[in-house]
């Protein structure tokens, strides 16, 4: 539906637009320049700057206020207005010291450059005057200068309403105001999550990235002893010569930047949400991570991670040559020896115990192209469906969920649907740490839309702490209140009576079926009070619109998929599917564990989840690929472990998958691999896993290829080429083509483009996608047509089932295994960090990073610590029936009782949380119950130091407020408003 219409009068000229646009954004669509600095607009009009005063029907008002209407006349060129607008770029050019040519923010984007500049502002008309503040270069990755701040307020509003954190704000009461961190003046010590929004908006050089201080340009490396003399002497004569010739020297230096400057678009490689941004690039540096409004999911956001977590793509330790086994150490080899040992032991297992002694692991960090490429070495090359991915760690339990009750396995709408829904039901889900640019939309929406947030879970993480209600059920029993609730409803008539007659089937052998789960049983198996339950019941029935968010607190138990499944039923019985701002939503882990399912890398599915067994769907591949496909059932990467040590798999290939430590029961995992007769990991880094490989071949991370990443909403987007492979590295798809020829067959892929051109052809899920449908920042969620329409809301026309109608599915309650008893007294709940990314194998090579989180450690309860006698910093030993590691303590009341947690960011197995698990998992999709841990405790030094630095977020209360509060700059004193001249201009 188009915006409607409405016609402006602008200095005469009658201007039509969408009505309710801001006025900067209706006139630059018709090439007209409204002056403006703290405008932007995601953080919309804070009103600081005073250099965008327009005259509106006659009076005079700051442009960024404005949003059009009809008959709106605007006057730009009125001398009020214009006296307005120069008084108010002079008062910020007496705040901020110009010396452009040697600054590192002189790249085209300084809004404070750019503003004198296009007003044609001839000279400094109030002098410049130092603060008396020192700059600030505490925090490991930016720095705070106040002598160039202006006082835009622009980062205090992204992290108080964008981000949600809400550490910044400005004390408009000092003499000389500025910027704070939970009102003191250190950045690292604050509640600041490092997540950047406050250096991407900075429309100046106040807030840098460190990584680019003297790496912007050829001027800006010069040694502080030269570069202060020299904008000491320009600063000199610009009272003499203006700004103009000044002006003119660094739009020369800026010019002089830009062919060493490259600024290239690029998705992240952490986790499932799929952020988008520019890298900019010197060489082989990374200058910086700059997120722009037009990325689809994430606009100008971004977190610790995607911002400032790259040190690893130049880390020393970069794999950069083939490595092959001999006499029990490795030495370096070229790719043409390594793929032909590759080809020879490949071809001679096959030969001789059959294709399905072999199996393949492709990555979840690698691009759709690679996985369809895996897929297919393992199925058109070898002859075996012996192939996964690691999405069987964390959420095929909840695939398998809405496969069984709406029919596709992907997040049933987008992220606007989430942030538009009336309620939000959060299970099993540490979100603002797991997915924490999601996080920031949801929080937006709680505290700006009054949106209902219930948390269930174990652990008070911020969600938790921000909920409108959070409860706790006992480890492993979501099942039964989420039962409970579903039976509830129905029994007391508030379900949604009409979506389940026309759009639903099952539902009288569905209510059969809740029969056991009364509230008073669910109180008894989960501790919740049955009276919670039932206000939980009743809030969730009147709800208008609800979104279900889960992650692997639900599905990494043995009913991980039951439970998945009761979510969908509730979903269901309340009418909240298949409609817009409802649905379900299992958050994706990985950058990419959704599309490397969605291309095949699964037992029995191929790309688009056809079954390998569909006739028609194999003969399709079959006659493209000009083989004969096997319908043998493949292993799982979990039943992968037990084929080895039942001697069933004799090989195995490992793609970016740090199997040894993240797959349960590690030392049962690694022990398979030594019974392995070949085995081959391909990596970037020489990984626990590659120290048991026959052969080690270097890769390539994201921002040395091309391709394209599906993230948790099913949203296709492209990935560019930021920098060449380094050393012998290859991008993955390459190696997999190289290979497939080794091995006899005819693959001549060269670009990563026919890769996708291929699989579209085939999977009729992704018929219509191209590379150039997803250029730039342009993205699609499939499935998506052959003409390219593409599907932002799943199952608006019905479900995808063959009669269109969704399926309640009957459950019985499955208890969690590895119960707590007298010897094994306590229960492990496991999990990530905001900082730190799984295993540690790309952010453990940030300084930053590590500076904030140097270790793993064991949250403890207050209350259990009291009781054992330890502390903060002591040191203990948890045995499970598996095995043993040894962490630190932190005391905290983000675990209760007898609940313990341990961190997901260990690379060995002194204190890998894998050594506990066990071998049990999901009885419906082979997930291991990660999440059901029994150990026990035993101190081994009391005294010692505290794994988290005292300058960790998580020991700061954060300051919230509505935002800039540019109303206290207004009530001050010595403020007058434009034109008049001010008495202090150096303070606004």
């Amino acid at each position: 539906m188009s915006q409607p219409q409405c016609t402006l009068k602008v200095d005469g000229r009658s201007l039509s637009g969408p009505i309710d646009t801001p006025l900067i954004e209706f006139l630059a669509a018709h090439d007209i320049d409204l002056p403006h600095i703290c405008y932007q607009p995601t953080l919309g009009a804070i009103q600081t700057c005073d250099v965008c005063w327009v005259q509106v029907n006659g009076e005079l008002v700051r442009g960024c206020s404005v949003t059009s209407r009809e008959g709106l006349e605007v006057n730009l060129e009125e001398t009020t207005a214009r006296q307005a607008r120069r008084e108010g770029a002079d008062r910020i050019v007496a705040r901020h010291e110009l010396y452009c040519s040697v600054c590192d923010n002189n790249n085209g984007d300084c809004k404070v450059h750019n503003v004198v500049a296009r007003m044609k502002i001839p000279y400094q008309r109030y002098p410049y005057r130092q603060k008396p503040y020192n700059v600030d270069e505490s925090h490991p990755f930016y720095q705070y200068d106040p002598d160039q701040c202006i006082l835009c307020g622009r980062c205090v509003e992204a992290c108080q309403n964008v981000q949600v954190t809400e550490t910044l704000s400005i004390d408009w009461q000092r003499e000389d105001p500025r910027v704070l961190w939970d009102g003191a003046e250190t950045a690292n010590e604050s509640s600041c999550v490092s997540c950047g929004h406050c250096v991407t908006v900075c429309p100046c050089n106040a807030l840098m990235e460190k990584s680019m201080l003297g790496e912007a340009g050829p001027l800006t490396g010069m040694p502080a002893t030269l570069k202060r003399p020299a904008i000491d002497l320009i600063k000199g004569i610009e009272p003499t010569v203006g700004f103009r010739p000044i002006f003119a020297l660094s739009e020369m230096d800026e010019a002089w930047r830009q062919p060493e400057l490259r600024k290239t678009k690029t998705v992240c490689t952490y986790c499932g949400v799929g952020c988008a941004f520019d890298m900019w690039t010197r060489g082989r540096r990374i200058l910086k991570v700059q997120p722009v409004e037009e990325a689809p999911v994430n606009g100008i956001s971004t977190c610790i991670k995607g911002k400032f977590g790259w040190d690893f793509v130049n880390s020393q330790d970069r794999l950069t040559t083939p490595l092959i086994r001999d006499n029990g150490r490795f030495r370096e080899a070229s790719w043409d020896e390594a793929y032909a040992l590759i080809a020879e032991r490949f071809k001679s297992i096959r030969a001789a115990y059959g294709p399905d002694a072999l199996a393949f692991v492709a990555s979840s960090k690698c691009t759709n192209e690679e996985s369809y490429l895996m897929q297919k070495l393992a199925r058109g090359v070898i002859g075996t469906n012996n192939i996964d991915n690691c999405s069987r760690y964390c959420q095929s339990p909840a695939t398998k969920g809405l496969w069984r009750t709406m029919g596709y396995g992907g997040d049933g709408g987008s992220i606007s649907d989430l942030e538009s829904a009336e309620l939000l039901l959060f299970i099993g889900s540490n979100t603002a740490e797991s997915h924490p640019v999601l996080a920031t939309r949801l929080k937006q929406a709680q505290k700006h839309r009054g949106q209902t947030h219930i948390v269930f879970d174990l652990r008070r993480h911020e969600m938790a702490e921000r909920a409108d209600r959070f409860l706790r059920p006992r480890p492993g029993t979501d099942l039964v209140w989420l039962s409970a609730l579903s039976r509830y409803i129905l029994d007391n008539g508030l379900e949604d009576k009409a979506f389940l007659e026309q759009r639903v089937n099952h539902l009288a052998e569905y209510r059969q079926s809740l029969a056991p789960f009364t509230l008073d049983y669910a109180e008894e198996i989960t501790g919740i009070p049955a009276r919670t339950l039932e206000e939980v019941a009743l809030q969730v029935a009147k709800a208008g619109t609800m979104c279900a968010i889960w992650a692997m607190g639900v599905t990494q138990h043995v009913a991980g998929s039951d439970t998945s499944t009761a979510i969908a039923n509730l979903l269901l019985v309340t009418g909240n599917a298949g409609r817009k701002g409802c649905g379900a939503y299992p958050m994706r882990g990985h950058n990419n564990v959704q599309g490397c399912s969605d291309f095949g890398s699964m037992s029995k599915r191929l790309p688009g989840y056809e079954f390998v067994s569909d006739d028609a769907a194999r003969a399709r591949y079959e006659k493209a690929w000009g083989v004969t496909l096997s319908t043998n059932s493949g292993y799982n990467n979990h039943t992968m472990i037990d084929a080895i040590h039942e001697g069933k798999l004799k090989s195995l290939y490992v793609m970016g998958e740090e199997m040894a430590i993240v797959d349960a029961n590690a030392l049962h995992v690694q022990a398979a691999f030594d019974k392995l007769d070949f085995m081959v990991v391909q990596d970037i880094f020489f990984s626990r896993t590659c120290e048991q490989a026959d052969v080690v071949l270097p890769a390539a991370p994201s921002v040395e290829k091309e391709g394209t990443f599906v993230n948790t909403e099913r949203r296709f987007q492209r990935l560019y080429q930021v920098l060449e492979p380094l050393g012998d590295s290859k991008p993955d798809w390459l190696i997999q083509t190289e290979l497939a020829r080794a091995l006899g067959a005819d693959w001549s892929y060269r670009h990563p483009g026919e890769i996708m051109d291929e699989a579209a052809s085939l999977a009729p899920m992704f018929a219509g996608v191209t590379y150039e449908r997803l250029e730039g920042y342009r993205s699609l969620q499939w499935p998506i047509a052959a003409d390219g329409t593409d599907t932002p809301h799943l199952y608006l026309d019905g479900f995808a089932f063959p009669d269109g109608k969704a399926r309640l599915n009957a459950l019985e309650y499955t208890p969690p295994t590895d119960q707590t008893d007298g010897e094994y007294d306590l229960h492990v709940n496991n999990g990530r960090l905001l900082e730190t990314f799984h295993e540690g194998n790309l952010t453990h090579r940030s300084a930053g990073i590590r500076s904030q989180v140097p270790t793993s450690f064991v949250e403890v309860s207050p209350e259990l610590a009291e009781q054992r006698g330890i502390k903060s910093g002591s040191r203990v030993r948890l045995t499970s029936r598996r095995g043993t590691i040894e962490l630190p303590v932190l005391v905290t009341d983000r675990v209760a009782g007898n609940e313990l947690y341990v961190t997901e960011n260990a690379v060995g197995n002194d204190h890998a949380i894998n050594v506990l698990t066990s071998n049990e998992a999901d009885k419906d999709s082979s997930t291991p119950a990660f999440k059901e841990i029994a150990v026990k405790m035993e101190i081994l030094e009391v005294e010692g130091e505290a794994p988290l630095p005292r300058h960790n977020y998580r020991f700061w209360k954060s300051s919230s407020q509505d935002g800039v509060r540019t109303e206290q700059k207004w009530q001050r004193d010595d403020y007058v408003q434009p034109p008049r001249p001010a008495r202090n201009p150096e303070k606004f």
